[in-house]
């Protein structure tokens, strides 16, 4: 059983040291009292509601079964990528941990770290949505289930493109940027961006990527190995268009996402138009800022003309919970009880996650995570995170190349060989 180091690189972001106890949830063999079990459950839930959802959940279930005690920790994206990236050399990941599936998903399974959920969950299975499962399904077996879904696209101030003279969203990429000069023209900053932490850049190269090449070439890209196509230097060359605008807020390559003066709150704060974010946005900002309410509205990242993707296809993830190979049964029963529909439909309507079981898309009250919902429900297409979708390596290196294109330390040529090299040598 491979549990190699490199092979949970920087950009695993869920492995850590589990309890490993081996108590039934029910009694020990003994007949008496059940055995005491601590859990260890890793999420990357910083902001409320979901931060509170999931420990309401905590407590509902430690009064379901007394004999358990969790333990969760709690930590935004980086932190949790290199506080992981230390305690992988163990081997070992937590009873219970935030995954997005995809590649790293692939790679943690491959490495031992992940146990095979297919017949415990078999019998809920039918429950979720088919588009919420597909991150966390190989070769016919469950590894993960969902517990959120959502898709990446720009959330705006409608305030201030008003203030621009921008009268609706943008529906291609020659109208966003017009967009973009004419709130440059009015004094206000158009987008900001969490340079520092490299991952929202990758989203800009790789909508591009979606929308110039199409979702299926995004797709054989991790097949053969080769993003040196011109679809994938067209679209570093687009992103580079858009850098040479600077249309940023100052500061932004040492900027970080949620922090009083990251990428959400300079938004939350009314600093910057819009941001490129995903369906969590508008909680972050209200965490870090003092929110927009009314004035904050999303629409999705549009149209290439020309290209040969659509502004229908969707580009994002979502959360799903895996069980480390070495956890308790009572892990499995946690993630059952946090996916089960009362408990999932409740953090729905309090918008801190969006529908994975069917049915419950009538709980949606926010009018922005619904138009999120809809977009998902409509979308001719769905492509999962790249740092996510590819092997650790790759997304690694994507996010890394495409943070170098956007300071100016790389060319679109650079940007799509350097990423084909790290792909080439997986």
């Amino acid at each position: 059983m491979r549990r190699t180091l490199a092979l949970i690189a920087a950009t695993v972001l869920v492995a850590g040291c589990g309890g490993g106890q081996s108590a039934a949830p029910e009694t020990d063999t003994s007949g008496g009292a059940p055995q005491k079990v601590t859990l260890e459950w890793w999420h990357l839930s910083t902001a409320d509601p979901l931060k509170t959802v999931y420990e309401t959940r905590a407590k509902e279930f430690q009064a379901k079964y007394p004999h358990v005690t969790i333990k969760m920790t709690v930590l935004e994206n980086e932190a949790y990528k290199s506080k992981v990236t230390t305690l992988t050399q163990s081997g070992k990941a937590p009873d219970l941990f935030a995954t997005w599936g995809g590649g790293v998903l692939q790679q943690q399974i491959d490495a031992g770290l992940v146990k095979d959920v297919s017949a415990d969950v078999a019998p809920v299975l039918d429950t979720f949505t088919k588009a919420s499962l597909t991150a966390y399904q190989f070769d016919g077996k469950t590894y993960a289930l969902p517990v959120d879904i959502g898709m990446v696209g720009f959330w705006y101030n409608k305030k201030l493109f008003e203030q621009a003279g921008i009268t609706e969203p943008p529906t291609t990429w020659s109208a966003y940027l017009d967009a973009v000069t004419k709130l440059k023209t009015a004094g206000i900053t158009p987008i900001a961006l969490a340079g520092k932490e490299k991952w929202p850049g990758h989203y800009y190269w790789a909508y591009l990527a979606m929308r110039i090449a199409g979702l299926p070439a995004l797709q054989q890209a991790g097949v053969d190995h080769d993003f040196t196509k011109p679809e994938f230097v067209q679209a570093g060359q687009r992103l580079k268009a858009l850098v040479d605008l600077q249309p940023f807020q100052k500061g932004f390559l040492g900027a970080s996402y949620s922090t009083p003066d990251g990428q959400a709150a300079t938004v939350s704060n009314g600093k910057a138009a819009m941001e490129l974010m995903g369906q969590w946005a508008p909680n972050v900002q209200n965490d870090n800022g003092k929110g927009l309410g009314d004035d904050l509205g999303f629409f999705p990242f549009p149209a290439v003309e020309g290209g040969k993707g659509t502004i229908t296809e969707a580009f994002g993830g979502g959360g799903g919970m895996a069980v480390g190979a070495d956890a308790p049964a009572e892990a499995i029963e946690l993630l059952k009880f946090l996916t089960e529909t009362g408990n999932h439909t409740k953090a729905v309507e309090k918008n801190a996650v969006l529908p994975v079981l069917k049915g419950e898309e009538s709980a949606v009250k926010d009018p922005n995570l619904k138009v999120v919902a809809d977009s998902l429900a409509n979308a001719t297409g769905f492509q999962l995170y790249l740092d996510q979708a590819y092997p650790p390596a790759v997304g690694a290196e994507v996010n890394d190349s495409v943070a170098e294109l956007f300071a100016g330390a790389k060319t679109p040529e650079q940007v799509a060989a350097d990423i084909t090299e790290v792909a080439k040598s997986e």
